[in-house]
């Protein structure tokens, strides 16, 4: 499915899960690399970018959380970025795109002139929202972090140790995700600076921080989950360890009490007060009292 958007001179191409027809028709029309062409056609596994006579070629691909709409992890976007037209094409839907569509073509009708006199600033704006959203996501996991420690200090830590686990998981993924973009975003500077001229070099830069700033909050929220993790363990532990003290410290009680219970039940003679009609309340209380004594012993001990 092919979106178009048009403001002054400057062209914006938006393309979901191109076919095959689709792409033939914007390599004629914008005389694509045939190899570009080709890429186009499916998702692929690394980004890059690459620079040719008249357009540069940009795929990067970002993670998502809270904003899935096929199930998976990463959302891949190509960038074909010439001179007076950009061309974006995906394979799921992206919120981001979807927004920044109603900015652009409200602009055109406005005519307003913040857009920029190049393709190169229609990207700029992009990849800013598309750095956004991702500043978004992490703020979805940051509220996590407030639900997961409430619940760690009102006793369940058991039932947060899974949940510990998937923010993890999601974080790291995050993380696997942008950490090309490090070295893509610092190869398209310099092909961005030789192709739009040394003016733009700043805008490049900008996108640069950009991400730079999403890597630092996320670099913090990785801290931040391993801590919550260690004080989830630490205070499972301790309370594993109290449950295990109390299991020993009854083991202790009720070990001599079997001991004297089971001496009565040998039934040899001359087993003491067996011929008293009373045998069984006095063995009962002598067991009593002396489990009673016993405990009282390890509470003074603090044993438990």
């Amino acid at each position: 499915m092919i979106s178009r958007y048009k403001y002054k001179d400057l062209v914006w191409v938006d393309v979901q899960s191109p076919t095959q027809e689709e792409v033939r028709t914007l390599m004629e029309e914008f005389d694509i690399h045939p190899l570009v062409a080709d890429e186009l056609l499916g998702p692929t596994l690394r980004p890059k970018v690459d620079l040719y006579h008249n357009f540069i070629y940009l795929i990067l691909h970002f993670p998502t959380i809270s904003h899935k709409h096929d199930g998976g992890e990463d959302q891949e976007i190509d960038f074909i970025i010439g001179k007076k037209f950009i061309i974006t094409a995906h394979y799921d839907h992206i919120d981001q795109l979807h927004e920044f569509s109603k900015v652009f073509e409200v602009n055109s009708i406005l005519d307003k002139s913040n857009i920029g006199d190049h393709a190169g600033f229609i990207l700029f704006y992009i990849l800013k929202d598309l750095y956004k959203l991702m500043d978004t996501e992490l703020d979805h996991i940051n509220q996590d972090f407030f639900e997961i420690q409430a619940k760690i200090f009102s006793g369940n830590e058991r039932e947060m140790v899974s949940s510990i686990s998937h923010l993890n998981r999601d974080l790291l993924n995050f993380k696997q995700i942008i950490r090309p973009h490090k070295e893509v975003l610092e190869s398209f500077e310099l092909a961005g600076t030789k192709f739009f001229g040394q003016d733009f070099a700043y805008y490049l830069r900008t996108i640069v921080g950009e991400f730079y700033k999403v890597s630092s909050i996320l670099d913090g929220h990785r801290e931040t989950v391993l801590d919550i993790r260690d004080t989830n363990d630490s205070l499972l532990t301790t309370k594993t360890n109290d449950i295990m003290k109390l299991l020993t410290v009854l083991s202790f009680i009720f070990l001599p009490l079997s001991f004297i219970g089971g001496l009565f039940q040998i039934g040899a003679l001359g087993t003491p007060i067996l011929d008293n009609p009373n045998a069984f309340w006095m063995i009962l209380s002598g067991m009593a009292i002396l489990g009673i004594i016993l405990a009282l012993f390890f509470k003074i001990r603090k044993w438990f």
